[in-house]
């Protein structure tokens, strides 16, 4: 990460850092004692922060277990050790999208309003200025107009879009567009769904048929797919994570609207209970602000 990003990742956790951080030093600052008092202030505080109840208990627990085994008397030193708990959840490097295939095929999954459209414009606008050559299809049908938007940001982005009409079966726009991305020399082929979930069965069973087409069409397909999450909407995006995991096979996870949230704390629920890395991080509305998760990064802008 270049120095101006890492300022601008450090000013959007502001609100994260104030909820969860100042908090934790509030509670130690002045304490002459390491007690047990401490440590469950610490865990509401922890779970208020939206780092999740499961998440919280184990930090706890692991704070304890150092606490006592180093024999640490000061409660200052707290607010460190729980850093380098947070740098361990969060995992120690990196983790981007490889592109081992020609074309790489990104499924790109999550709920309507959690800025899956901008956030595919934002990775073609990204892998386009690598020099890849980049395809995206239209495979939520369900909406006109989610058609139309992915349209009109490929238009801006300067890539081609795949599309059928409204109400048409997402399964046959994916299998076209791996046909266009092989024909084409696509280096990446990226593909939007379907948010709705007030049919959760029938929209699991679609992304289920899709993942079958895209094997089908290419074997190894779709290479990564990537789950979109709102980090505005805290535990919810938990949730979120747990039923698209359960549904698809997920590679790796976006988390947006990362600036300006009190609720950051939830990349650490979502870092603890899922198998699948976070891969990107989304600080801005520029297409610029959608850049690569680094764990460390992260861990050390969060704690100022």
């Amino acid at each position: 990460m270049v120095t101006g990003f890492f300022s601008r990742l450090k000013e959007g956790l502001t609100r994260t850092r104030q909820n969860l951080v100042e908090k934790v030093e509030a509670l130690v600052t002045g304490r002459p004692k390491i007690d047990e008092e401490l440590f469950e202030e610490l865990e509401e505080a922890l779970i208020s922060a939206d780092v999740g109840a499961d998440t919280s208990l184990d930090l706890v627990e692991r704070l304890r277990q150092t606490v006592k085994a180093q024999k640490i008397g000061d409660p200052a030193r707290i607010k460190d050790l729980l850093q380098e708990e947070v740098a361990r959840i969060l995992g120690e490097q990196a983790q981007p999208v490889a592109f081992d295939h020609q074309p790489t095929v990104v499924l790109i999954v999550g709920v309507n309003g959690v800025g899956k459209t901008t956030t595919i414009a934002k990775l073609a606008h990204r892998w386009k200025q690598e020099g890849r050559k980049v395809l995206l299809a239209a495979g939520d049908t369900f909406r006109a107009a989610a058609i139309d938007q992915l349209e009109i940001w490929g238009q801006r982005v300067g890539v081609e879009v795949i599309r059928h009409q409204e109400g048409s079966d997402p399964s046959a726009v994916a299998f076209d567009a791996v046909q266009a991305a092989v024909s084409r020399g696509v280096d990446v082929l990226i593909i939007d769904t379907a948010g709705r979930l007030h049919n959760k069965s029938h929209l699991m069973n679609e992304l289920s048929k899709i993942n079958r087409v895209l094997d089908r069409a290419l074997p190894g397909a779709p290479h990564e797919t990537l789950l979109v999450l709102d980090a505005t909407t805290g535990q919810n995006a938990v949730s979120q994570a747990r039923l698209f995991s359960e549904a698809v096979g997920l590679t790796g996870l976006v988390l947006t609207k990362l600036d300006g949230t009190a609720k950051g704390g939830v990349i650490l629920a979502i870092a603890a209970e899922m198998q699948a890395p976070v891969k990107f991080i989304g600080i801005g509305e520029k297409m610029d602000d959608l850049r690569d998760f680094d764990p460390p990064e992260f861990a050390r802008a969060l704690f100022g």
